[in-house]
């Protein structure tokens, strides 16, 4: 779109904004920016404050570095789950994913993305080093890989299993019933299920 398509500034900063998220065209944008304006004021203020909030005030957990209202997320602050049981996640999608699947008792290692040189992403740029941290400390039973079937979770695996394989710990990755190249997000709730129930040690994928 150009300038001589909008009849008000004030829409246009609009429309540019709502362009930045990730999926939404100008097109959209568009439709978007006109619907909050036909709704009510206090409806769009809190729309807005929600963002707000969102940005300002959200926290990771100092635990396993999920997404969380206080310092320590609900699940790490769970006396109900086991926290001799963690699974190593690339992102907070993924671990919502799994939560979904209700077949999960364990705790949560988000690492914030996976190494992938491409991209310049290497090992110091993710929350590994806390995981092994966690792990040399005791108390961790088992480490479950669930990073996407891609080159890049597959190498940001074996980094972490080479540091930690001469740890007294049981490591597994979550069964092949994901696609390869799929990412966990998107895989439905049954096959994600599956994979995590029939889990298998990790050296038998090397």
């Amino acid at each position: 779109m150009n300038n001589s398509q909008y009849p008000s500034l004030l829409l246009e900063n609009a429309v540019n904004e709502l362009s930045r998220l990730p999926g939404i065209g100008p097109k959209t944008a568009m439709r978007l920016a006109l619907f909050l304006l036909k709704e009510k004021k206090e409806d769009v203020n809190k729309f807005a404050e929600s963002i707000r909030l969102l940005r300002e005030e959200i926290r990771y957990c100092k635990e396993c570095y999920n997404i969380s209202d206080a310092d320590v997320c609900s699940i790490c602050s769970n006396p109900r789950r086991d926290h001799s049981l963690v699974c190593v996640v690339e992102s907070v999608r993924d671990v919502m994913a799994i939560e979904n699947t209700q077949q999960y008792g364990g705790v949560y290692h988000v690492l914030g993305g996976v190494i992938s040189p491409m991209d310049g992403i290497g090992p110091d740029d993710l929350n590994i080093d806390p995981l092994i941290d966690k792990v040399r400390t005791g108390g961790v039973k088992e480490v479950v890989f669930a990073l996407s079937a891609t080159m890049e979770g597959d190498t940001t695996n074996f980094y972490i299993y080479r540091k930690i394989s001469d740890c007294s710990v049981k490591i597994t990755t979550i069964a092949r019933g994901v696609a390869i190249g799929d990412e966990l997000a998107y895989a439905d709730e049954v096959t994600l299920g599956r994979s995590l129930v029939n889990r298998l040690p990790f050296e038998n994928t090397l």
